[in-house]
């Protein structure tokens, strides 16, 4: 039975957004691609958005048992994972330059999984993702994302294969990550034209 529904709209950057039951955040280590979500820590998981900066409208749903598939809205197929909830109250933010933006919409009281005697502290996440521009981009893409949470015992993942180029892509980021910073640093001489300044002041 669904137990609470809300519906928003987040404005989320190129990197994507958090959801989980953890608000203790770091960059990913790794991002998930090829994939629509993946786990952050056994708490939170990353979400990649098609928008690359612009709106999403979300839509968080708790509900007291699985739910059935959704077979209308014109759903990519459903991602799952399971995640840790020692608390209940669901968390969400965006992920910027370096830094997290609660994205938690200020009107609405927070949203708790209540949990449950037999299910432990672990709660189910179904992700379904449709977008009206399918190509990756700036902008309104037209982009829905439903996340549907029960408590459940933990799982294996439901994800679709990776392909070649989706595991290069996140074997370039990881070692981008753990890349020195002063790696990136270039020194670059410079040069003058005409008479030094001691010449040009006349000095001998």
């Amino acid at each position: 039975m669904l137990l609470r529904e809300v519906t928003f709209t987040v404005d989320v950057g190129e990197h994507g957004y958090l959801i989980g039951f953890d608000d203790d955040y770091d960059f990913p280590s790794e991002m998930p691609f090829g994939w629509r979500c993946g786990p952050l820590t056994a708490a939170t998981a990353v979400v990649l958005p098609t928008t690359d900066t612009g709106p999403l409208q979300m839509t968080v749903q708790v509900h007291d048992t699985p739910p059935g598939p959704e077979t209308d809205g014109g759903w990519e197929p459903a991602e799952e994972m399971s995640l840790r909830a020692d608390a209940p109250a669901f968390c969400l933010a965006t992920i910027g330059q370096g830094d997290f933006w609660d994205a938690w919409p200020e009107e609405e009281p927070p949203l708790d999984v209540p949990p449950t005697a037999e299910d432990g502290d672990s709660v189910r996440m179904r992700l379904y993702c449709h977008a009206d521009d399918p190509d990756p981009g700036i902008g309104d893409h037209g982009e829905r994302h439903l996340i549907q949470l029960w408590r459940a015992p933990a799982t294996d993942p439901v994800h679709p294969p990776l392909s070649d180029e989706d595991r290069r892509a996140r074997a370039q980021y990881a070692a981008d990550m753990v890349t020195p910073v002063e790696d990136y640093t270039t020194e670059y001489p410079i040069h003058y034209s005409g008479e030094s300044p001691d010449a040009s002041s006349g000095a001998k």
